[in-house]
């Protein structure tokens, strides 16, 4: 995958430098670290951030997203809305089911602006539908989430974001705490890394830790890719995962 996923990402950043404005700051992205960034998508602009994800859950348990992606519409400087959709393939030992998951919808509002000690902040809040999805995926309830997202800017090249909130899983009451931890490194003027610890800390069951770390490549302003990996490290996290990523972002009207 990773043979063809580099030369369609130079051809597409090339031709694309005339059909997107470069007015704007760097397109800022909620992938592919677990931690959503408290940046408004512009206003007027679709934002488009598509991931291609293997997980190993298990010995016998595996996962394939291709792609999951988060379509954000910028209303104006503090408001976007946000819809998800990921195709997924589960597999348990012989047996797979590949389909559409129930469908997200969502938005985010800017809170408030880095200031001193007070970081960047915004509020995410998404619902998943129970029934608008493949009949394999679908679950018994809604399912509510949200988060608190905040970065402070260390110095020019560092900066240190986080996210705590909560989720349910449409199968039950419960629900699980979510935390997220991310430093971010500007390597050069196109290229990022980061590394991140995140969790689920459910009510009623073990907290589920992970780590991960990748990299980041801005094409143009508008286009980015990226590619990330990582582990579980606690006994009932998910083993590893390894995903692959295009992202871009133009303007509806004039």
């Amino acid at each position: 995958m990773v043979k063809y996923f580099i030369p369609f990402a130079i051809y597409f950043g090339a031709t694309t430098d005339n059909l997107f404005g470069q007015s704007l700051t760097a397109i800022q992205l909620d992938r592919p670290d677990q931690t959503e960034c408290p940046f408004i998508t512009p206003k007027k602009y679709i934002q488009i951030e598509n991931g291609f994800t293997f997980e190993t859950i298990n010995q016998s348990q595996t996962s394939f997203s291709y792609p999951s992606t988060l379509w954000k519409y910028g209303v104006n400087e503090k408001f976007e809305l946000r819809l998800i959709t990921e195709l997924v393939s589960g597999n348990i030992n012989v047996n797979s089911n590949t389909g559409f998951s129930p469908i997200t919808i969502g938005f985010k509002t800017s809170l408030f602006e880095e200031r001193g000690f007070l970081p960047k902040t915004s509020f995410i809040g998404h619902i998943a539908t129970s029934k608008i999805g493949s009949k394999e995926f679908q679950t018994k309830y809604i399912a509510p989430s949200f988060r608190l997202t905040m970065q402070h800017t260390l110095t020019e090249k560092i900066s240190l974001a986080y996210n705590i909130g909560a989720e349910w899983n449409g199968e039950n009451a419960e629900h699980s705490y979510i935390y997220t931890l991310t430093t971010g490194f500007s390597l050069t003027d196109k290229i990022g890394c980061y590394t991140e610890l995140y969790g689920f800390i459910p009510t009623e069951n073990k907290a589920d830790y992970r780590f991960d770390c990748g990299l980041t490549y801005l094409i143009n302003n508008d286009f980015m890719a990226d590619i990330s990996g990582g582990l579980g490290l606690s006994e009932n996290a998910p083993k590893n995962y390894i995903s692959l990523g295009l992202s871009y972002r133009f303007k509806t009207t004039r």
